[in-house]
């Protein structure tokens, strides 16, 4: 096993004072942000994880919270961001956003470290590759991330719903329903939670004695423009499905206008659920049988997770799954 880097180590690297290398792994002011990525680039360089913090407990780390959310701010980003803003003001931090489309095309993630004026981050369905993350938190900024598209090392802190149970849940409602047939609109494949979603589809598939056929299955954006693609080809097959399940409540809404236009009845012809629970899900006709996710309540947990680690507390529980509801309606019946 690699012995602990020492101050000493680390002020021999980089050619800098020990006192100055001890206040860049304390998270202490008065450093130059230049000598701060300095200082912490060698501990990345070294391999090497730094010491703590010596004399007593180390104060909370100062400054702003950086929120990226490189999406337009809808119902579900919007639910998301709105709870992290008003759980951060109750703590007495200010937010700096980061939000939008437009966002997706900068790469702030190389500079936070070395911003003086930021204590930690919240990365919102970050669409950086993982070496990215894993590069920050080796440089021991502190931040969480809310949904993760990629699996996540152990110790990156990361809350999300709990894609696997959730996803389960309302294909066991299908399968009690007595539908065999059931259609997936899922995520693209490389998102972590297409892959935890289709695998409670599938467990609750074979907890009713049905084989998942891969050709009832399309992989999509979650939009409405291609939920709708996805469920025309779905149904245009020659043995249709007679359930439709979509990961996203907006494409679900799509299924339903493909559903419509070759004249199904739902639910009398076609059922079909969604995923999200937005206020979307209560405008529909019929109302739409879906998955609640603790949007607000995952704003609040990552926060919560962040000031502990802007606290200098040691987190055990890093990746935080909170519980999703079925809330059934009038999108769902037994099959014709």
């Amino acid at each position: 096993m690699p012995r602990r880097a020492t101050v000493r180590d680390i002020a021999a690297e980089t050619g800098v004072s020990i006192a100055t290398v001890s206040r860049v792994l304390n998270q202490a002011g008065n450093v130059a942000p230049q000598t701060r990525e300095l200082v912490e680039q060698a501990v990345e360089r070294l391999g090497l994880r730094a010491p703590g913090p010596r004399g007593g407990l180390p104060k909370p780390a100062a400054g702003a919270v950086y929120v990226r959310c490189p999406y337009v701010l809808t119902d579900y980003f919007g639910l998301i961001v709105s709870s992290i803003a008003e759980t951060l003001e109750r703590h007495g931090r200010q937010l700096i956003l980061n939000a939008g489309e437009a966002a997706q095309h900068t790469h702030p993630l190389g500079r936070l470290a070395g911003d003086p004026g930021v204590a930690g981050a919240i990365l919102i369905l970050p669409p950086e590759p993982g070496d990215e993350l894993v590069r920050l938190q080796a440089r021991r900024f502190p931040f969480v991330v809310v949904d993760p598209r990629t699996r996540l090392p152990r110790d990156i802190a990361s809350v999300s719903a709990a894609h696997f149970a959730g996803a389960r849940q309302v294909t066991a409602h299908l399968v009690e329903l007595g539908h065999t047939r059931i259609g997936v609109i899922a995520y693209p494949r490389e998102w972590l939670a297409s892959d935890a979603r289709m695998g409670g589809h599938a467990a609750a598939c074979a907890d009713g004695g049905i084989l998942p056929d891969p050709a009832l299955v399309r992989y999509v954006e979650p939009t409405t423009q291609q939920g709708y693609r996805a469920a025309r080809e779905l149904l245009d097959l020659r043995q249709r499905p007679t359930a439709l399940v979509a990961f996203n409540d907006k494409a679900a809404v799509g299924a339903m206008q493909a559903a419509t236009e070759r004249g199904l009845r739902i639910p009398a012809d076609l059922s079909i659920a969604g995923f999200d629970d937005l206020d979307l899900s209560r405008a529909t006709s019929p109302l739409l049988t879906t998955v609640r996710q603790p949007l607000q309540e995952m704003g609040r947990m990552a926060v919560s997770l962040l000031t502990r680690l802007l606290d200098r507390h040691e987190l055990e529980a890093l990746h935080v799954e909170l519980g999703t509801e079925l809330i059934v309606r009038d999108s769902t019946a037994p099959p014709p």
